[in-house]
This record gives C-alpha cells, structure tokens and sequence, in this order.
C-alpha cells in the first residue's frame, strides 16, 4: 500500500508540473500576443525590451507571399489589391480609437479583452492589406511572360557590359562582360528581394512608432485621470 500511495503521489506531481508548464507556456504566448498588438504603452509585457528583428522579417515575408499568391494565381484579387480607400479608412479608424479601445484593458474581464485584441488585429490586417495594394500593381509583367521578361533583360545586360569591354579586352570581352554582367543581375535580385523583405517590416515599425506616440501624447492630455488610477 505504501509503494502505491507513493507512486500515486509521484505521478500526481508529474502531471502538476506539466500542467503548471504548460499554462505557464499559454501565459507567455499571450503576453506575447498582447504585447505585440497592444504596444508598450498599453502592455505590461516585456514585448518590447526584446528584440523582434526575426519577427519583422517574417512579416515582411508573410506581405510578400500573399502578393505573390495573388500575382501567380489572381487568388484572392479583392482582398490583396483593391479596397484601398476602404483599408486606410479602416487603419486610421482604429489608429485614433486605440486609446479609448486599450487604455483599460487590464481592468476589464475575457470577454472585454478579446474585442479589443481583435480590433487590434483588424488594424494589422488593414496595414498589411495597404502594403499588398500598394505594391501589387509594381509588378506589370503577368505571370506568364515572366520568364521571356527575364531572359530579355538577361540578353539585354550581357550585352551592354560585353560592349563596354570591346575596345579594351577584345578577345576578353564576351568573358567579361558575361561575368560581370552576371553579377550585376544577381546584385540587382538580391537588393529586389531584400527591399520586398525589409520594407514591409519598416512600414510596421513605423506605423507601431506613430501608433505609441500618438497613444502617449492622448494619454497624457486626455486619459491622464483614467489611466494613472
């Protein structure tokens, strides 16, 4: 009997321990979430005493994927490149509302938290809906000349640098002019691909450095009374 009750003891811990880690893991992915769409001002998480760098460049990925689904498939065209007007109205909606949406939210119960996440949510989603439509029409060569478009500009720059090394590398010319034109067209893909990335991301911190000053200044002239009870 000894031997069970201690063996019961010993997997009654087990599953404390994993249920205490388990919610401790939930507290932080909500922390996180918190911090992340409510910002510092509002968030007495540790969000942004972090670095997110990944994070950004993640977002500015997850941008670049939906307008490439939309560019290669013409999925979901509504939602990626039209309603322009109607998504800024949206974002500055809730760009002026955030004060009064966030300045209580640790006050008030579940069910008063959740609307306000997901306004914060919608807000996101509206930004990042603004990039797409904004950057979806830069892309003018259809998906399927793509390819043509390509080897066209390929040609076009090799030659251009094969000319330039004619009347010095003679022979050499063709040689040069096809490796160091090959490395500008590499260069200029890779800046292509790192501007896809990093401008997302730079809108976001933008919008999220404009979003705490603007919530910061209302805190201090308008909700001064709410916020410091």
């Amino acid at each position: 009997m000894t031997v069970l009750a201690h063996k019961g003891d010993e997997t009654a811990f087990f599953w404390y321990n994993n249920a205490e880690l388990f919610f401790e893991g939930e507290k932080e992915r909500v922390d996180y979430l918190e911090g992340l769409l409510l910002g510092r001002l509002w968030s007495d998480t540790d969000f942004e005493n972090r670095r997110h760098l990944s994070l950004f460049l993640l977002y500015g990925v997850f941008v670049d994927l939906l307008v490439v689904y939309n560019y290669m498939t013409g999925g979901l065209n509504g939602l990626i490149t039209g309603g322009f007007l109607q998504k800024v109205i949206i974002f500055v909606v809730l760009f002026f509302f955030c004060p009064a949406l966030c300045f209580s939210y640790y006050r008030m119960p579940l069910w008063g938290k959740i609307p306000v996440l997901g306004a914060q949510l919608v807000k996101v989603g509206a930004l990042t809906l603004m990039i797409t439509a904004w950057a979806r029409p830069k892309l003018t060569v259809s998906s399927g000349d793509l390819k043509d478009f390509f080897i066209s500009y390929l040609n076009k720059t090799l030659e251009q640098f094969t000319a330039k090394y004619v009347d010095t590398a003679g022979t050499f010319a063709t040689v040069l002019g096809v490796i160091s034109g090959g490395v500008y067209v590499v260069v200029v893909i890779l800046l292509i691909i790192l501007a896809a990335v990093l401008i997302p991301g730079i809108v976001f911190c933008v919008a999220r450095f404009l979003q705490y000053w603007y919530d910061k200044v209302v805190s201090m002239l308008v909700l001064s009374d709410y916020t410091d009870k």
